[in-house]
């Protein structure tokens, strides 16, 4: 017989750092240890084993009453279901269904139905949430007037310790806005003002635009074309080819050979085209005067001009740097984990929920992944194989808070669940928490919760070195020119 089982939801997120993936813990549990819960206004008992390799087995016992509802619904429901000659719908005994449908027939639909009942209680009162669906072991079907005992093993996520649960050290970007920051805007802005001046004195340079034809020899296909347009450093261009172009001038013709990136488990081939320079356009920035400024912008001056953008500055950090400063540290924290690979289940549960979450935003802008697909120039193994690798890094993050959470003994409390659902907004806070119990899925909730009060913890006493990031890119851009300069 096929148990269905409903599987839970997963725990609402706590902000933009993690994907609406299940957040797992486990509270270990002494195998003496028992649970009474309530099941529709029945009773069950559960006895669960400690967790070994990441398993835990509960042995849950429904009570003879509950089996003999459960019963007498069954036979309700087959009386409703099917026709039996000389009975109105729904009035059929039940020795007429026995002899009609088979003496197991009722019988077996009850069994899945305390079954299927049970599974959400058993969750809510483990307090697990597991990393997959329930394997649930029913070997017989219920009797009259007997209780009945039935198992069910939980895979549940790993549970690795930090090499240190000291606070973290992280680099952050001055609260205040500095001259550097306020140059990387305005040179954004400049950008608006690009023109492209055919090149005629030159070869290629690595910042500019290039009209090329390039006839395949061998795997080019994907590049293949007469007057195809682009942009240097774009990453369109295979990054062998784009070294390959600099320096040739319009109208020179040169054969290049690369290996492409892998796809999947193939081993890549070697490609190779002939490339034909049809034009060379560089990219020129004007001058910033006070007429610019004015003309283009709408600006009195550039000193205005940068006002401007210094309060524009001050508005996003005030906005964004709290949000940084939690995925800096949570990140950092990430970095102690004790754990050389990954649990597949878990990394294949935040994975499925990483999807779900991108297409549905997909959706929500009315295009399909094959479209998104097609206008980022990706191919879907490798769309997959980046998922994955956010999946890991999520799940190590998601790891790590529970440790530190474990660490800290957070403790999860009534009015903390009661905030939880008035923080989203839910109207009626009763009436979804007892939506949420009766899925199972209130174990998803107090770990959602348990994560915010360690992440809470970590960014309060996270130690910040402030960093001006803008001036040290410019720094280390500086650095590779004069590198470049000197190769």
């Amino acid at each position: 017989m096929k148990v269905r089982v409903l599987s839970p939801a997963p725990a609402r997120r706590r902000s933009a750092l993690w994907p609406q993936a299940a957040y797992f813990r486990y509270t270990r549990v002494s195998s003496t240890q028992r649970y009474a819960g309530k099941v529709r206004g029945g009773t069950l008992n559960i006895s669960a084993s400690d967790v070994e390799n990441g398993k835990l087995t509960a042995t849950v016992t429904i009570a003879a009453e509950d089996v003999d509802r459960a019963i007498k619904q069954a036979y309700k429901e087959a009386a409703k279901q099917y026709r039996f000659p000389g009975f109105r719908k729904g009035k059929a005994p039940r020795p007429v269904i026995d002899s009609t449908l088979g003496a197991q027939f009722a019988l077996a639909n009850a069994t899945e139905a305390v079954v299927n009942e049970a599974a959400p209680a058993i969750l809510n009162e483990l307090d697990i949430v597991p990393v997959k669906d329930g394997d649930f072991k029913v070997e017989e079907i219920v009797k009259d007037g007997e209780e009945y005992t039935f198992s069910v093993e939980y895979a549940l996520r790993p549970t690795p310790a930090l090499s240190s649960y000291e606070p973290v050290a992280i680099e952050m970007p001055p609260a205040e806005v500095t001259e550097s920051e306020i140059d990387a805007q305005v040179e954004m802005l400049m950008g608006y003002q690009t023109r492209f001046e055919d090149v005629e004195d030159r070869g290629i340079d690595a910042e500019d635009f290039i009209t090329l034809s390039v006839k395949d020899v061998k795997g080019a296909e994907k590049l293949a074309g007469d007057d195809r347009m682009f942009a240097m450093g774009s990453g369109v261009l295979p990054e062998a080819v784009e070294e390959a172009l600099k320096g040739m001038k319009v109208d020179e013709v040169k054969e290049i050979s690369w290996t492409p990136e892998a796809e999947g488990d193939e081993e890549p081939e070697e490609a190779s085209a002939e490339f034909t320079v049809k034009n060379i356009k560089a990219r020129v920035v004007p001058e910033l005067t006070d007429e610019l400024a004015k003309s283009a912008f709408g600006f009195d001056d550039i000193a205005a001009m940068r006002d401007a953008v210094k309060i524009e500055i001050e508005q996003d950090k005030a906005s964004r740097l709290p949000s940084l400063k939690e995925n800096r540290a949570v990140a950092a924290l990430a970095e102690r984990l004790e754990l050389e690979e990954m649990d597949a289940d878990y990394e294949q549960s935040v994975f499925q929920e990483l999807g779900q979450t991108f297409l549905n935003n997909l959706a929500q802008r009315g295009m399909s992944l094959d479209q998104w697909l097609q206008a980022s120039q990706i191919t879907s193994d490798q769309f997959i194989a980046d998922l994955h690798r956010q999946a890991n890094d999520v799940a190590r993050e998601s790891l790590a808070l529970d440790a530190l959470a474990r660490e800290l003994k957070v403790e999860v409390t009534d009015e903390d669940v009661d905030k939880e659902f008035e923080n989203a907004g839910v109207e009626d806070v009763e009436a979804s928490k007892a939506s949420f119990i009766a899925e199972g899925r209130m174990p998803a909730i107090r770990d959602s919760i348990r994560r915010s009060k360690a992440c809470d913890w970590l960014v309060e006493n996270a130690q910040v070195t402030e960093v001006d990031e803008s001036a040290k890119q410019d720094e280390g851009d500086t650095a590779d020119e004069s590198e470049s300069a000197a190769e």
